[in-house]
């Protein structure tokens, strides 16, 4: 395997209290190419493979990948959204490279993805589940969102976050499509993957621990019930929750605002509906990593194991009412940071990675283990040096691993484009033009919950890591494609609705706003669509909106403090609306 000057036994070995099944340790892997299992779920806090972790709730699988794997620290979503994020998982590139700017834009049909070139090159391929990396998908409530998310309204798409407690505590089976979808994993395994005699790559998709759907909420229902049953939730430990602190509604940033106002999370909460959202979504982690136990076990029961490198992680995290919002759509590390878990034959074990890792990095190391050429056009780069242990004694031919990972997110729940740049201690966030919105800037290493923005305090940070990101994508530009796509779009499916238009748009998921001034709403979409990309003065759409939504749940704003814009956004010359300032 390129990459390692030597095959390292392979991991699961030892008796452990949390995997019965294992025995006395493997000999040595075999160097022909192994196999390759991935599983990759939906919503998984990354920083629950570390931190909390056990401290939380019971992950024994992902733990046992911990003690026979490697477990990077700093994995992260390159688009904190289901489709944007696997496209770029799929195809090794960043999401304004493919285009796939929300749930309902991924990759093109045909897309040559890293499964392809591996069955291309002698591997046997086999998928399960979730998949969600292709155009076309998702409800139309979430792809209409999305492409007025400029429109200067503000309306609840969302249910209100909910728990729901089913079955007894023998009720193990909560997510049953997931359970199906890994019973088949599990029986090719046995039945199929055994009996090869050519490696294998088998992926599995799982839903979990995204939330459920909440049929009270309108077209397609969205999903804002977090649900499990006894059986699960008694894996947690409830006083180890941490209730997360919450900024007011007039101190939060604007974007972060309209993001908890349409995911109905303005209202009040008390504390103890915090902590059962978050213990309930703890619980569905575990019923979760219980899935990944089920491949692993399959694969050391067929003897397997020894010589298949198996991944875990997932297409984003999930906030649990972190920053007064559920879901994802976030650069926040609840959102953004994800799980990366490797073990198998080459693999150091007990090794935690501090390098900042992405999931377009999953390609070129998909290619790597299977010794195929890795092509020149990707945004990311092999892992198997960092699984291997020998970062530092050897160079790419792409050359060394860039110091910064970058997510960017263009979707619903977000009035704005929104892009990331993480290096070193900081998180730099970038909205929009790089003008019209305050940037925001968190030193993690101070601030690991990100509760305060230090983008004014160190302007000359701002401007470094600005440059850096335009060096790496040219946002402004990217912005503006976004909001023409999403206005292409819009007037496309308008005009294929004809005179049932008014009815469809009033019946989605923001149907219970919408319906109490439905000409407001339609009015507003007709002043979006005649208006040019950006407003006049670089102010951008919906910040009147979401200023007027915020007084109306606190009062008038306190008077703008006066204070000078960090740069970039003092260099520009333009005129901000003073709601950034509030």
């Amino acid at each position: 395997m390129r990459g390692c000057r030597r095959l390292q036994r392979a991991g699961l070995a030892l008796l452990l209290l949390v995997a019965p099944w294992a025995a006395a340790r493997p000999p040595p892997a075999s160097p022909a190419r192994p196999s390759v299992v991935l599983v990759t779920c939906d919503s998984l806090d990354g920083r629950l493979t570390f931190y909390p972790g056990n401290q939380t709730v019971g992950l024994p699988f992902i733990n046992f990948m911990k003690r026979y794997g490697t477990v990077f620290l700093n994995a992260y979503t390159n688009s904190p959204i289901c489709c944007p994020s696997r496209a770029a998982m799929w195809s090794g590139r960043f999401t304004h490279l493919t285009e796939s700017w929300n749930n309902f834009k991924g990759l093109d049909p045909g897309y040559v993805t890293w499964m392809d070139l591996m069955e291309k090159h002698g591997y046997h391929t086999q998928k399960y589940g979730k998949l969600d990396y292709t155009s076309g998908h998702h409800s139309l409530s979430n792809r209409v969102e999305a492409w007025t998310r400029d429109v200067d309204f503000l309306l609840r798409q969302e249910g209100r976050p909910m728990v729901n407690l089913t079955g007894d505590r023998k009720h193990v089976r909560v997510m049953e499509a997931d359970w199906q979808n890994t019973d088949k994993a599990v029986n090719w395994i046995k039945e199929e993957a055994s009996n090869l005699t050519q490696p294998f790559v088998l992926y599995l998709g799982l839903n979990l621990p995204h939330p459920y759907p909440s049929p009270y909420a309108g077209e397609n229902f969205g999903s804002s019930t977090f649900l499990t049953s006894p059986y699960w939730l008694e894996k947690v430990i409830y006083e180890a929750i941490r209730i997360p602190k919450w900024s007011s509604l007039a101190e939060m940033h604007p974007v972060d605002y309209y993001s908890s106002y349409t995911k109905n999370c303005t209202g009040e909460f008390t504390e103890q509906e915090v902590r059962n959202i978050r213990a309930f979504y703890y619980a569905m982690c575990a019923e979760t990593d219980a899935m990944l136990g089920e491949i692993i076990s399959a694969l050391r029961e067929t003897g397997l194991l020894k010589k298949t490198i198996v991944i875990f992680t997932a297409d984003h995290g999930e906030l649990a009412m972190e920053h007064r919002q559920f879901y994802k759509m976030s650069m926040y590390e609840g959102s953004s940071h994800v799980p990366l878990l490797v073990m198998g034959p080459g693999v150091k074990e007990q090794q935690q990675v501090p390098n900042l890792v992405s999931l377009v990095d999953i390609y070129p190391t998909m290619l790597d283990i299977a010794r195929i050429p890795v092509p020149q056009n990707l945004s990311g780069y092999s892992l198997m040096p960092l699984l291997c242990g020998e970062a530092g004694n050897e160079v790419p031919a792409r050359g060394a691993r860039p110091s910064w990972v970058l997510s960017e997110f263009h979707g619903c729940n977000v009035n704005s484009s929104t892009y990331m740049l993480r290096t070193g201690k900081w998180k730099y966030i970038a909205y929009s033009d790089g003008s019209s919105v305050l940037p925001q800037l968190f030193d993690l290493s101070a601030d690991p919950d990100e509760l305060t923005s230090v983008a004014v305090k160190f302007p000359v940070v701002v401007h470094s890591l600005d440059k850096m990101l335009r060096s790496v994508v040219n946002y402004p530009k990217i912005s503006a494609a976004v909001q023409e796509y999403n206005k292409r779009q819009f007037i496309s499916w308008k005009q294929s609705l004809g005179q049932n238009y008014s009815d469809v748009i009033a019946n989605l998921r923001w149907h219970q706003d919408w319906l109490k001034e439905p000409k407001k709403y339609e009015d507003a979409i007709d002043k979006w669509l005649g208006q040019s990309t950006w407003s006049p003065g670089g102010c951008w759409w919906g910040w009147e909106s979401t200023s007027a939504a915020r007084r109306g749940h606190t009062g008038e704003p306190p008077a703008p403090s006066g204070r000078s814009l960090p740069s970039p956004l003092a260099a520009s010359g333009a005129t901000p609306c003073l709601c950034y300032l509030l």
